[in-house]
């Protein structure tokens, strides 16, 4: 079955789904994304836009507080397995490497090109994927939700990485969207496709 985005704008509905929301007030605010550009400079290479094959095995599994998650990366041919049993709620943002990378360190002054699913633990449904459009987006580290900046810092080129955050690590007041709702722990599984220096 096709992955649904509900991304209606992919650069701008990107840099909504990947940031906190912010206030506008200083002090608590969450970092804003800046997306460098619509289409990367770097080369990234592409999303593969598949469904990963019905017998893919999980490589990482987590029982929550409630609820279940198996992941597996992506391959040359195929988008990575994100299967949640849900409601899926966490107590702390966990981290794994899925496959390591072999290339440049990611640090706070990286900018990446990543290609990326986020599904939501609450319904266990994908509400953004950078595989579904085929294109690795171009972040900056400093600029995207904590729990996504756990993700890739300290990890190399090339590295598969899940992460499965709080929502404090997350979206605390929910998407601007509704798509997130306050409260709800949510999924990425990224590959790093490519990095500079910001």
């Amino acid at each position: 079955m096709m992955r649904k985005s509900l991304v209606l704008v992919p650069a701008a509905m990107t840099a909504l789904m990947l940031t906190g929301c912010s206030s506008g007030s200083g002090g608590d605010a969450a970092p804003s994304l800046t997306v460098t550009s619509a289409a990367p400079t770097m080369d990234g290479g592409v999303c593969p836009e598949a469904d990963p094959p019905a017998d893919t095995a999980p490589t990482w599994k987590v029982t929550g507080a409630t609820g279940t998650l198996a992941v597996a990366p992506s391959t040359d041919e195929a988008g990575p397995l994100i299967k949640v049993g849900a409601p899926l709620s966490i107590v702390e943002t966990q981290v794994r490497t899925l496959t390591p990378g072999t290339g440049a360190v990611i640090d706070d002054d990286s900018i990446v090109n990543v290609c990326y699913e986020g599904v939501n633990g609450r319904d266990g449904q994908a509400f953004d994927s950078s595989y579904q459009r085929g294109t690795p987006a171009r972040l900056r580290v400093d600029g995207v939700v904590p729990g996504f900046r756990q993700a890739l810092i300290g990890q190399r080129v090339g590295a598969s990485v899940a992460v499965v955050m709080t929502a404090d690590d997350g979206y605390p007041q929910g998407s601007p969207d509704g798509t997130i709702k306050p409260g709800d722990s949510i999924v990425f599984v990224l590959k790093i496709m490519a990095a500079e220096q910001g």
